[in-house]
């Protein structure tokens, strides 16, 4: 209830902007049951991904991004559309259910946009086409 002109009450409502911070909350329980990503999650086996990108990595250096988790995110971008690896990652930041999907919690920091970038680069077009064709495998044995 707010009071009005000359001090009489309404009933407009007014909401403050005042965040608390996070309660103990798991991703699990904001993701519906039945959301898309749940069922990819569930319809595709993307382990095969480590094996046809092994050769790209080198023995030594900073770990990377987990290569499924790159693929996964190729996919996010086919299913929803999106064009560039900025805007890819805007939309991981800002919906649950593609963090959910990708396995990033919350409050953990998500891959930068150049990075991917880069390592699209790396895999080239054949491993690309390998990954896809995978996949359609796999669909169409899901039948």
């Amino acid at each position: 209830m707010q009071w009005g002109r000359g001090g009489a009450r309404t009933m407009m409502g007014f909401k403050e902007r005042a965040f608390a911070p996070l309660v103990a909350v798991s991703l699990e329980e904001l993701v519906p049951q039945d959301h898309f990503y749940r069922h990819l999650q569930k319809a595709l086996d993307l382990s095969f991904v480590y094996d046809h990108v092994r050769g790209h990595y080198a023995v030594a250096g900073r770990p990377s991004i987990d290569p499924v988790v790159f693929f996964k995110l190729q996919l996010v971008m086919f299913f929803e559309d999106i064009r560039s690896e900025r805007l890819l990652m805007r939309q991981v930041a800002d919906r649950l259910s593609v963090r959910w999907y990708v396995g990033y919690e919350l409050d953990e920091p998500l891959p930068d946009h150049s990075t991917l970038s880069k390592i699209r680069t790396r895999y080239g077009l054949e491993i690309f086409r390998r990954f896809f064709e995978t996949i359609v495998e796999q669909c169409r044995q899901a039948k």
